[in-house]
């Protein structure tokens, strides 16, 4: 895959995803967005991959859209404006959809669509110091495509806040409203990542893509919608191979065969 936006590593089962516009703190135009949804539908059926890390090169993870493609889009027709807006909500969609665990990886600032790639990540680890924001309202304009995700997050009392305010918060705030998980020294980061990491390659890959989509499945429906529908799933999975095997070591006390 030829790309110019991003840089992709496989590293055993651990596939890194780089934002890699460094000279533009790491802005989204039109072509990162469609590098993101070619490597993310490329790494949806990788049967080799089991986690994602998601990171920006530089000081800064994203600081959102960039400023020429803003440009670009002011002289967009609604029907132009509503294709681009289609396809970059489609990326944020596929990168929590991933049966995958994603892992962000996070520095110096993530802002708007930033914002919204940490969102549709499963765990975020933040560097002390990082700023986080959704400026869009500042602009004009609203955090729409990747406010699912956010509010998935940070609900709705944390997101009047901010959505209403275009305010920048630290990381510390960020952790404390769900939008991160950790938060650490900046030259911590990457071992705190790692462990991340670590503790997801302990998982069943298969449970996880299935604990995955039923949150998915769950999340905002009342305990009547679900409850037949959560045995189903827990039935269907408890009788798959690898929650057999799963069973078998936790009974043999041994590590099951998906464990490094």
């Amino acid at each position: 895959m030829n790309l110019e936006r991003l840089e992709l590593e496989i590293d055993d089962d651990v596939a890194r995803l780089w934002l890699s516009r460094p000279e533009v703190r790491n802005a989204f135009d039109g072509r990162m967005v469609t590098e993101l949804r070619a490597v993310l539908d490329q790494l949806a059926t990788s049967s080799s991959v089991r986690v994602l890390v998601v990171g920006g090169r530089g000081e800064v993870f994203s600081a959102g859209a960039d400023l020429e493609w803003m440009k670009e889009q002011a002289g967009f027709g609604r029907e132009e404006n509503l294709r681009e807006a289609r396809e970059m909500a489609d990326v944020f969609f596929t990168l929590a959809s991933l049966p995958k665990p994603v892992v962000a990886r996070v520095q110096g600032a993530a802002l708007g669509g930033g914002v919204g790639l940490v969102a549709a990540c499963d765990i975020a680890v933040a560097a002390e110091g990082t700023r986080f924001g959704f400026p869009e309202v500042r602009l004009g304009l609203i955090p729409a495509v990747i406010s699912p995700h956010v509010l998935g997050k940070i609900g709705e009392s944390a997101a009047r806040e901010y959505f209403l305010t275009g305010e920048r918060f630290e990381a510390e705030k960020a952790r404390e409203i769900g939008l991160v998980r950790a938060v650490v020294p900046a030259g911590n980061l990457d071992a705190a990542v790692e462990a991340r990491v670590e503790e997801l390659r302990q998982a069943g890959p298969g449970a996880v893509a299935e604990a995955k989509a039923l949150l998915r499945a769950v999340a905002g429906r009342g305990l009547d919608d679900v409850l037949h529908e959560t045995a189903e799933r827990i039935a269907a999975v408890r009788a798959s191979p690898e929650g057999q095997e799963g069973l078998r070591a936790f009974l043999e006390k041994r590590k099951p065969n998906w464990v490094p």
